[in-house]
């Protein structure tokens, strides 16, 4: 069969839920809307300084490998060493760091503090090819300009001087092609782009092992700082989420072809939430995404990767960032303490873009912008514990009668954020049940609920 050509940014990447090793920042991760939350969703990690980028594509295709194939625009034909194999564990780490999160905070006793404190547990989302006629590529207006086998995939690089004759050699050669692929090519020759191609190399793949498909790695130069996903949308049968973490150093990334949103962050919502966050992540995004009339794009994390406050998983290791295409890093040994070390993250900003895109609504690839803003933004949400305390003083009485006032902010926060229905967010809260007196068992029902 012959395989199917996947246009970039149409592959879902599978990423646990939950991350039991994670370093938190006085106390532990409960949870973290994560990348699985959504289907037919896809990550790149752009890294990016002055006009050298480095672009790690993660895919986990379903079906028979040997059906699978993929192009991707570039700005110029690249040379075997501008193409590697990808650490899909690297890019786990890297989407458990930046995920979406929730923070539980537990509220002091009101008698004994003078100012409010609270204890934090944070969490948080060569095998055979057909024969190359030149000939008959010459007739078609198309170019080979360079093959190679990297690792368990077979790659090409294309030129082309017009999208029917790329289309045609494309379908002669033994891939197929979505319909209605021919003038979104033509969009991208009218740029002067090239085109990498790959597939999988079934003998490479059996000899190294692997059942899953790697991702794949490409560096160049370009002052063109974009990320073309066009092509994804051509024989989808539905809008695609896509994630996308930049790497740069001078601070937060935006595009400017589309409207950059901030998610909304630091509300307190209702403590059943915690059986239900990835519920609740999925359909604040997807109110957000009405919102904006389903062409924004949205901020989820941005943050120096020297440090994190909470932190759902450790910043990656200069190692890993290197691997990612960080190269703009001091790797010199430096000293510290008479000792050597190597240094983890200098000068690296990272943000992490979510967007659910199709071909409607983001008719144009997404063009992007750094910009000087070195601001932290994390898409944290807060569960708010209620004291259970027994002790009767002034502030505890004024204290138990706002819990109530407390609980109806957050089931109103709830509902404004994910559309979710009030009375049944106040039927799962048991409002309905509490009186309005302060005494204790009134309280202890309060918090059992």
């Amino acid at each position: 069969m012959s395989p199917v050509l996947v246009p970039l940014f149409t592959f879902v990447l599978s990423l646990p839920l939950w991350s039991g090793d994670a370093s938190a920042f006085c106390g532990f991760y409960v949870g973290k809307a994560d990348t699985k939350l959504f289907n037919k969703a896809s990550e790149v990690v752009i890294a990016r300084h002055d006009s050298k980028t480095v672009i790690t594509m993660a895919n986990d295709f379903k079906g028979n490998a040997k059906e699978f194939a993929m192009v991707v625009p570039v700005p110029t034909v690249l040379e075997q060493d501008q193409i590697h194999i990808g650490d899909s564990a690297v890019l786990k780490h890297l989407a458990d760091y930046s995920a979406p999160r929730l923070v539980e905070h537990f509220d002091p006793n009101p008698c004994q503090m003078m100012y409010p404190e609270s204890r934090v547990m944070d969490m948080v989302a060569k095998s055979a090819e057909p024969p190359i006629n030149r000939g008959r590529d010459k007739a078609l207006g198309v170019t080979v300009e360079t093959q190679y086998t990297v690792g368990e995939y077979d790659i090409l690089l294309l030129s082309a001087t017009e999208s029917q004759g790329l289309e045609t050699w494309l379908t002669e050669n033994g891939y197929r092609i979505p319909k209605g692929a021919s003038g979104v090519l033509h969009s991208y020759l009218k740029q002067n782009m090239k085109f990498f191609v790959a597939k999988v190399n079934l003998t490479e793949q059996a000899k190294l092992g692997f059942a899953h498909l790697r991702p794949l790695q490409i560096a160049f130069e370009s002052p063109k700082f974009m990320l073309p996903i066009r092509l994804g949308t051509v024989n989808a049968d539905g809008a695609q989420e896509l994630f996308i973490y930049t790497l740069t150093t001078q601070g937060r990334v935006e595009t400017t072809n589309y409207r950059t949103v901030r998610l909304p962050e630091a509300h307190e919502i209702p403590l059943y939430v915690k059986d239900r966050f990835g519920d609740f992540y999925r359909d604040l995004f997807t109110r957000q995404v009405k919102r904006e009339s389903e062409r924004g794009v949205f901020l989820e994390y941005a943050w120096d990767m020297n440090w994190c406050d909470p932190c759902a998983a450790n910043p990656l290791s200069a190692e890993e960032l290197r691997s990612l295409g960080v190269f703009w890093q001091d790797n010199s040994k430096m000293v510290e303490r008479g000792r050597p070390f190597m240094p983890q993250a200098q000068n690296v900003f990272l943000t992490r873009l979510h967007v659910r895109y199709d071909a409607t609504h983001f008719p144009e690839d997404l063009i992007f912008q750094e910009t000087p803003d070195r601001s932290n933004f994390q898409a944290r949400y807060i569960l708010r514990h209620p004291w259970t305390g027994t002790e009767d003083c002034p502030t505890a009485t004024a204290y138990r009668k706002q819990v109530r006032d407390r609980y109806e902010r957050e089931a109103q926060a709830l509902a404004n954020l994910t559309g979710w229905n009030i009375g049944e967010i106040r039927k799962a809260m048991n409002l309905a049940s509490l009186p309005m007196s302060d005494d204790r068992k009134w309280y202890q029902r309060l918090w059992e609920n």
